[in-house]
């Protein structure tokens, strides 16, 4: 948890730095961060050491000896982390979403293999609804949303007096022309994410306060069966 707190407090002096002018990138074994607050390196990165921690594992994915549970427990325990290392502080666009999806989906059309179709009698890769039905396990992105909402509820539950929950919260004075960008806690893990279940009309903070309820509203979040 420690480390999560250290990325927040550095985005947040990524932020101030920014707005005097400088320019830099910063970068370490866990996060590549900018002083835009992009998140788009850092998917890029993550998603080049998961390429590169899947094709170390592909003759295990592809092997007829090993079955497709083994298989998917390979993925969450050696691929999945690697991509998902500090994915709490991230803030996702639809077009990130994609792309991690799109590697999931390349992982597991490794695992299971193509199909022969009914009507041409021909072997085809699965489609991305096979695959949905196929893996019942919740996609990368949803993963993505209980961990962020996960960690959340801890910096809620923290307190005003924290300086991590005053980063969490806070909203700087003045910003650069255009319109503004989207800031963590207005991503869809928070407050869409809420709403899917019912939630989104009540305050985060609030719901948050009581451990039972808010493990139960991401358990909701994480199982929630979306295309």
């Amino acid at each position: 948890m420690a480390i999560h707190v250290k990325l927040r407090l550095f985005r947040a002096f990524c932020y101030f730095i920014s707005s005097r002018g400088f320019k830099f990138r910063f970068s370490q074994i866990y996060p590549t961060l900018t002083n835009q607050n992009s998140i788009a390196e850092e998917i890029k990165s993550r998603l080049k050491s998961g390429n590169a921690c899947y094709h170390s594992v592909q003759n295990l994915l592809s092997s007829r000896l090993l079955s497709k549970n083994l298989k998917i427990k390979i993925y969450r325990t050696k691929i999945l982390p690697v991509v998902l290392c500090g994915c709490e502080t991230w803030s996702l666009t639809l077009r990130e979403e994609r792309k991690l999806r799109l590697f999931e989906n390349m992982v597991l059309r490794r695992i299971f293999g193509p199909r022969r179709d009914d009507v041409t009698g021909k072997w085809r890769r699965l489609h991305n609804e096979e695959l949905n039905d196929l893996y019942s396990s919740p996609n990368i992105v949803r993963v993505i949303k209980s961990r962020k909402m996960r960690w959340v509820g801890h910096v809620a539950r923290m307190g005003e007096e924290r300086c991590v929950y005053r980063v969490l919260v806070g909203k700087p004075e003045g910003r650069p022309l255009g319109r503004p960008r989207r800031r963590w806690v207005d991503n869809t893990s928070i407050r869409m994410d809420l709403q899917e279940v019912g939630c989104g009309y009540m305050d985060w903070i609030w719901l948050a306060q009581e451990r039972d309820r808010w493990r139960t509203l991401v358990s909701a979040v994480t199982n929630l069966r979306v295309p």
